[in-house]
């Protein structure tokens, strides 16, 4: 089934995933440094906030949410566009480090934004890197724990709500990640990131492709019960 068009409903968050072309991105902690550097910068100029974030050897993901309809665009554009330079002279090789550009889903926040969050944080365990989230350097998951402050980071009000103190922020955070995420929920968001598509409730969704003025998810999915729509 082909990817929608990347959309845009204001004020929502999207899960974002950039894969590499023809092996790893990344060689060496000179390559994730200067990545996120470029990230931090790119994110600034395009004001888009940047809630959680994982370098992988072979991939990316972030979960951010947009100002603007172009400040995701504008972001991945100027972070892959600066990092290829780089990457290319750094390690004397030519051609292209990502594959396809970005996939992007707008997400259901009260339903999926901590679970995204959770997602990005774990994505290093799910691949068997590390057996610890925390052991795990390039991820914000040590952020949201307490132990680093990545300055790029706008923690969402989700985030906010887990705890009146840092503290209990930091605590709650780590304690919902004590559980494994379903696999079958996590599989839907990044499915639906790849393939471009609104990722929420039947009536969220309504919601989310009236407020952008068009479709968001494919027609065949569109119509179907959300219980059913979970199984695929």
């Amino acid at each position: 089934m082909t990817r929608l068009a990347r959309h845009y409903v204001p004020a929502q968050p999207q899960h974002v995933i950039l894969q590499g072309f023809t092996g790893p991105a990344f060689l060496d902690e000179g390559d994730y440094l200067y990545f996120l550097s470029c990230l931090a910068d790119a994110a600034r100029v395009a004001d888009l906030a940047v809630h959680a974030w994982v370098l992988m050897p072979e991939a990316v993901q972030l979960l951010v949410t947009p100002s603007y309809q172009s400040s995701v665009a504008i972001t991945m554009q100027a972070v892959s566009r600066r990092y290829v330079e780089t990457f290319n002279r750094r390690h004397g090789r030519r051609g292209a480090v990502w594959g396809g550009g970005y996939g992007a889903a707008v997400i259901e926040p009260e339903r999926y934004f901590l679970l995204a969050s959770q997602a990005i944080d774990h994505a290093p365990v799910r691949s068997r890197l590390v057996a610890d989230p925390g052991s795990y350097r390039w991820s914000s998951y040590t952020h949201h724990i307490g132990l680093r402050v990545d300055s790029f980071i706008k923690d969402h009000p989700l985030y906010g709500a887990l705890g009146n103190t840092p503290l209990e922020r930091y605590r709650a955070y780590q304690a919902l990640g004590a559980q494994p995420p379903d696999e079958r929920e996590v599989d839907n968001l990044m499915q639906s990131t790849l393939k471009g598509w609104v990722l929420g409730s039947a009536a969220y969704c309504e919601w989310a492709a009236q407020t952008a003025n068009r479709r968001l998810m494919p027609l065949l999915l569109r119509d179907r019960p959300q219980k059913e729509r979970l199984r695929t």
